[in-house]
């Protein structure tokens, strides 16, 4: 039984993890990210893997990190909540534990886990996943194998264009789907929405000590659970945009599976309800034609930890 291990690299965690074949987590650990410092952040990752490499008979490592990864799957070009800029990772990784390594975007880890073990895994060869959290990832899964584009940053699916001189993306653009289907927007409407109707965001409120600007994401769910009506509308706005965003993926690429995940998943049939109808609405259409189903992720916050191992044992 071939045993690889996973690293998924967040802003605030490395977390580890020994996968067997079948993506089962046989052991795990984790340390924080000193993410201000590239010399630390590399030893933290070391000290992962020398770990898990100790109690188990591990063939490779792969890392899963948040940012743009070069096509050698080697370094990270830029990331945005680690100071790393043109980073060879993974030969640094390499040399200190005397292991093949790969790194490979965050996103696309999580899809491949999903495609491989998870939502996807009835699939031939095909799906699409959005990663939705405070902002949107994504990642391509065609042919069996993952997109990765002619320089390694394809399924950039946040940045696709949904309003036409939007609001401004922090990656420079204007109307990007990030801005309207994310964490940061449900957000975002939710204030809006608090401040424009207070009446009918009480229970809202109320969670914010009465200030709309103190919103946050857990306070939004919480309050929509209960049944907030601000709360449930941001819930549904954020949900039609994603249902745009998926029904433009059917359209484009036809998959098998559309697969959504994210921190912002969590929050089910809230998120999940109004983006299938917003989907179902955008292809009415095509009632005669099979499209992709769409379902929520299955693997929650392992799947960087399994998509990382699972790619290194292809290595």
């Amino acid at each position: 039984m071939t045993l690889t291990i996973g690293v998924d690299i967040g802003g605030t965690k490395v977390a580890g993890g020994v996968v067997d074949p079948d993506g089962e987590v046989l052991a795990q650990t984790r340390q924080e990210t000193p993410a201000d410092d590239v010399a630390k952040t590399r030893d933290v990752i070391i000290e992962v893997v020398l770990e898990l490499a100790a109690t188990h008979p591990v063939t490779a490592v792969g890392i899963g990190a948040a940012g743009w990864i070069d096509a050698q799957r080697s370094t990270v070009l830029f990331a945005p909540n680690i100071a790393w800029r043109n980073e060879p990772l993974r030969d640094y990784v390499s040399a200190a534990v005397d292991l093949p390594v790969i790194v490979e975007n965050d996103a696309n880890v999580a899809a491949w886990a999903e495609f491989r073990y998870g939502a996807g895994r009835d699939a031939a060869d095909s799906m699409v996943m959005f990663t939705v959290g405070t902002g949107i990832g994504g990642g391509i899964v065609y042919g069996g194998d993952l997109v990765r584009g002619a320089h390694g940053i394809a399924a950039e699916l946040g940045h696709m264009l949904a309003v036409p001189d939007g609001h401004l993306c922090g990656c420079g653009r204007l109307g990007c789907i990030e801005q309207y289907a994310s964490g940061n927007a449900l957000v975002r409407f939710a204030r809006a929405g608090a401040r424009q109707e207070p009446a009918r965001a009480r229970g809202l409120l109320a969670l914010a000590g009465g200030d709309a600007e103190a919103i946050t994401g857990p306070m939004v769910t919480a309050a929509a659970r209960a049944g907030d009506p601000v709360s449930c509308e941001a819930f549904a706005q954020i949900g039609r945009w994603l249902g745009i965003g998926l029904a433009d993926l059917a359209q484009i690429l036809d998959p098998e599976v559309l697969v959504i995940g994210g921190g912002v998943v969590e929050a089910g049939e809230l998120l999940l309800g109004p983006a299938q109808r917003a989907y179902t609405e955008a292809l009415a259409q095509r009632v005669r034609i099979p499209v992709a189903q769409v379902r929520p992720a299955e693997l929650g916050n392992t799947a960087g930890v399994v998509g990382a191992a699972d790619l290194a044992r292809r290595i």
